[in-house]
C-alpha cells in the first residue's frame, strides 16, 4: 500500500469537509447564532491546520496511481476521519455534550442511517441542525465520489478505484469512459433532483430552511428531522406525498436516470432490479393497507394508503422518516417492514440495506443450483437483464452474505448486554447495519438510541460504517497484508 498517497488523499478529503462547514457557518450568521458560528470557525481552523500539516509533511510518491488496496484504505479511513471531524461541532458547542453521542450522531449522519440519540431535535441551533442534515446529503452519494468529481486525478484508473471502494452494490461501472466525468454526472443528477424536491416542498408551503433540510435528508435517504413531530408537524398529505415519491426515486440506481437522459429506454425496460424494487414496494403497500384496515388501525383506504406508502418507501429506501408509530401496527405489517429493512434499495442508489440486486442474484443462484441438482449434466448460467453474471460476482455476493450475517449476530450478542427486550436489540442492529434509522420497541420511530450503553453505541456506530461501506473496506483494515508493501 502506498501510505504516503493514502494519507495525502485523506488530508485533501479533510480539507473538503472543512470547506463544507462554511455552509452551516453561513446559516449560523444568517440566523444571528454567533456562538454556533464561532464553533464552526474553530472546527474549520482545527481541520485545516491538521490536514494542511499532513499535506506539507507527507509528500506522495512519484507514482500517484491509486491501487485497489489504496482505494479501500482511503475509503475506510476517510469515513472514520470524516465522522470524527463531523462530531466536533456537536460536542464543542455543547449541544451534544457526551462525545460518544456526538460521534454516534455524526456517523449516523454521514452513513445516512438517521438513528439518533436526540429526544429534542428542536433544541439544536439552526446552524448545527443544517450541518446535521448536510451530512446526509454529502454521505448519500458518497464522499469519495465528491472527491473524484472535484479533484482531477493524474491516472484514469485512480478515480474508479475510489468509486469502487465506496459505492454500494455488487459491481460499480463508469457511466462514461472517464471516472471523473462519471462522478460529475452522478452529482449533477443528484443535485438536480434535490433542487426539484426543494421546489415541490416550497410549493406545499414548507419554509425554505425546512425544505432544504428535508430535501437533503431525503436525497441521502438519511431521515434526520428538524421537528420533534417529524413531517407530522406540517399536517400535510401533499408534503408527505412529495417526500414519499422522492424517497422511492432516490432508492433507484442512478444509472437508470443516466439512461433516461440519454434516451436509452431499452436498458430501463430490461432492468430486473428496477422491476423487483418497484414490485416489492407495490406488494408491501397493498398488504399493509389490507392488514391495517382489517385490524382497525386505519378506517379509510385513503388514510391507509397515505401512511402505508410513506412508511414502506421510507423503510425500503433506508430513509427512516416516520409519520406514524408503526410499532403499534399489526404484527404482519411490522414484520413486512423488518424484512424491507434487510432487502433495502437498489445498488448504485443512495439507499442502504442488503440491496435488491444481491437478493436477485441469491435467488437466481439458488434456482440454478436446484436445477443443477436435478439435471447434473445441464449447463445453467445466472443471468440478469439478459446478460450472464460472471462467477466472481456470484461468489462475492455469497461471501458478502456470510460476512454480513456474522457481523449481524456478533453485534446482536454485544447489544444484548443492555438487557433490553429482543425486539429492541434485534431491530437496533438491523436498523444500524442496514442504515435504516428507527427500529421498533425501545428504539422505535417515536423513541431514540440515547438509553443504550456507550459500548452498544460504539458497536452500532461501527455497524453503520460497515453497512455504508458494505463491510469489506473496514474489515480489510485489520488485515496485515493491507499495510504491507508486498503484493499477495
Amino acid at each position: 500500500m502506498n501510505k504516503k498517497l493514502v494519507f495525502n488523499t485523506l488530508a485533501k478529503i479533510g480539507l473538503i469537509e472543512a470547506a463544507l462547514m462554511l455552509l452551516p457557518t453561513a446559516v449560523s450568521i444568517y440566523y444571528h447564532e454567533f456562538s454556533s458560528m464561532r464553533v464552526f470557525l474553530f472546527v474549520i481552523l482545527i481541520t485545516v491546520v491538521i490536514n494542511g500539516l499532513i499535506l506539507l509533511l507527507v509528500r506522495p510518491a512519484k507514482d500517484k496511481s491509486i491501487t485497489s488496496r489504496d482505494g479501500i484504505a482511503i475509503a475506510a479511513l476517510g469515513w472514520i476521519f470524516l465522522s470524527f471531524y463531523g462530531a466536533l461541532p456537536y460536542y464543542i458547542s455543547g449541544q451534544i455534550p457526551h462525545f460518544m453521542d456526538a460521534l454516534f450522531e455524526s456517523i449516523s449522519g454521514f452513513t445516512t442511517t438517521g438513528s439518533s440519540i436526540l429526544a429534542n431535535v428542536e433544541a439544536l441551533s439552526k446552524g448545527v441542525m443544517f450541518w446535521r442534515c448536510l451530512t446526509h446529503w454529502v454521505g448519500g452519494m458518497g464522499v469519495l465520489v465528491l472527491f473524484v468529481a472535484l479533484i482531477p486525478s493524474d491516472k484514469k484508473s485512480s478515480s474508479l478505484q475510489l468509486m469502487r471502494a465506496e459505492c454500494p452494490g455488487p459491481t460499480v461501472e463508469k457511466l462514461v469512459p472517464k471516472g471523473r466525468s462519471s462522478a460529475m454526472i452522478l452529482y449533477f443528477i443528484y443535485g438536480a433532483m434535490t433542487v426539484i424536491m426543494v421546489i415541490f416542498l416550497l410549493v406545499g408551503g414548507m419554509p425554505l430552511y425546512d425544505s432544504l433540510c428535508h430535501a437533503m435528508g431525503t436525497a441521502g435517504t438519511g431521515g434526520f428531522n428538524v421537528k420533534n413531530a417529524g413531517l407530522g408537524f406540517y399536517h400535510s398529505a401533499y408534503l408527505e406525498g412529495v417526500v414519499t415519491v422522492f424517497m422511492i426515486l432516490f432508492g433507484i440506481n442512478f444509472n437508470i436516470y443516466y439512461f433516461l437522459i440519454m434516451r436509452k429506454f431499452v436498458g430501463i425496460y430490461k432492468n430486473t432490479e428496477l422491476k423487483v424494487y418497484l414490485g416489492t414496494i407495490f406488494v408491501s403497500i397493498s398488504v399493509i393497507i389490507y392488514n391495517t384496515m382489517n385490524y382497525g388501525v386505519f378506517h379509510s383506504f385513503g388514510k391507509a394508503l397515505r401512511y402505508a406508502s410513506f412508511q414502506v418507501g421510507s423503510i425500503m429506501t433506508s430513509t427512516g422518516y416516520a409519520t406514524a408509530d408503526f410499532d403499534r401496527w399489526p404484527e404482519l405489517s411490522k414484520t413486512i417492514l423488518i424484512i424491507l429493512m434487510f432487502i433495502g434499495a437498489c445498488a448504485g442508489s443512495t439507499g442502504g440495506g442488503f440491496k435488491v440486486s444481491r437478493v436477485i442474484i441469491l435467488f437466481k443462484t439458488a434456482k440454478r443450483n436446484l436445477r443443477k441438482a436435478m439435471h447434473p449434466k445441464s449447463v445453467n448460467v445466472v443471468k440478469a437483464d439478459d446478460r450472464a453474471i460472471d462467477i466472481e460476482t456470484v461468489h462475492s455476493v455469497s461471501c458478502y452474505l456470510i460476512i454480513y450475517l456474522l457481523i449481524f449476530f456478533g453485534s446482536l450478542l454485544i447489544v444484548s448486554l443492555n438487557n433490553f427486550d429482543f425486539a429492541t436489540n434485534f431491530s437496533s442492529v438491523t436498523a444500524c447495519l442496514n442504515n435504516i434509522g428507527p427500529g421498533i420497541s425501545q428504539v422505535g420511530p417515536m423513541m431514540n438510541f440515547e438509553p443504550l450503553s456507550d459500548l452498544s453505541k460504539a458497536v452500532l456506530s461501527i455497524d453503520m460504517l460497515l453497512g455504508r461501506l458494505e463491510c469489506l473496506p473496514l474489515l480489510m483494515l485489520a488485515a496485515p497484508s493491507m499495510w504491507s508493501k508486498k503484493l499477495y
